[in-house]
Formats: structure tokens, sequence, C-alpha cells
């Protein structure tokens, strides 16, 4: 797919849309290559004191679903740092003109952890203008759920609110 581009699934609120997220949440970044950098391995280390965490609640024998919540968290970070150590190496720079290719003789098109991380989850699912009288964002445009996503997201996403419906039960023993 070219950069920004959009394929319809479900009509006008389900849209595979192809865009590369270069830094955390919402695109968000700090700091260039150096901060990419402080990102993925902050990101490593995360992964890994999540893993041992999850060892320990595995040991434990604590709550299956706080378990699960925990591996799916885990699965979806694994996901994002394996996309952003492996991706720029292994494709060209997508634009809005012409695809990325996949081992592109002159090499992809970041270096190891500085790549990008593929969101292509859409859902705008509520489109429309904010009612005039409204203080501050009076008549302006509105469209409720904006983000763009991945499964890796949405693996984090479900197990921490998971884990937040469940605390009490969940780390009553622990």
């Amino acid at each position: 797919m070219l950069y920004d581009e959009s394929i319809s699934v479900f009509g006008s609120w389900f849209y595979i849309h192809f865009i590369e997220n270069p830094g955390m949440a919402f695109g968000l970044e700090f700091g260039g290559d150096w901060g990419k950098l402080a990102l993925s391995l902050f990101r490593i280390v995360a992964i890994v004191l999540i893993a041992v965490f999850l060892l320990k609640l595995i040991r434990k024998k604590a709550q299956p679903g706080l378990i699960i919540s925990i591996s799916l968290i885990l699965a979806g970070a694994v996901g994002n740092i394996i996309d952003s150590a492996f991706y720029g190496l292994i494709f060209s720079e997508s634009s809005y003109f012409e695809t990325a290719s996949l081992f592109p003789s002159e090499g992809g098109y970041g270096t190891f952890l500085h790549g990008k991380v593929v969101d292509m989850l859409y859902f705008p699912l509520i489109e429309g203008r904010f009612p005039e009288w409204l203080p501050v964002w009076g008549g302006d445009h509105f469209l409720f759920f904006r983000p763009i996503f991945n499964v890796a997201d949405s693996a984090i996403s479900i197990g921490v609110f998971i884990i937040l419906l469940n605390q009490k039960r969940f780390f009553k023993h622990l």
C-alpha cells in the first residue's frame, strides 16, 4: 500500500489505513535518532521486566485472568519492538507515490532499533461538527476515534483494560 492509503473494510467505520509510526503512542517522538534509540532500549528493558513479572505470577499460580492480561501486554510489546527493530532494515521508505519494497538492493531506510512501527487499523466511528453554541469548539469538525493502531497496540490495550477492571480480584492475594 502507499503511505496514508486506505481500504474500506466495512463501509465508513472500519478501514485498513497504512501509516508508519516513528515514535510511541499517537506518533509522539522525542530527541531525533537518540530519542528513538532510547525509546527502543526502554521498550526492551520493559519487555524483560514484564517477562520476569509474568514468570513470577505463573510460579505463584496467580489468577489466570492476570496471567492472560500480562501475556497480552508482553506479546504486544514484543510485536512493536520487532517492528521497530527490523522494519527499517528490510523495507525501503514508504511514500505517497511509491510502495515500500522488501529487501531493497540499497538496503532499508533505517538502522537496527530505528525503524517505524506499522499501524493500520482505523475506526472513524462518528464524524460531525460540534454545535455552534459550544464554547471554544463550537462549529469545529470532530472525529471520534481518530487513532490508527495495530494488533500489538490492541493486545496491550486489552491487557491493561482487563487488569484495570479486575484489579481488586487479581491483586488480592499477591
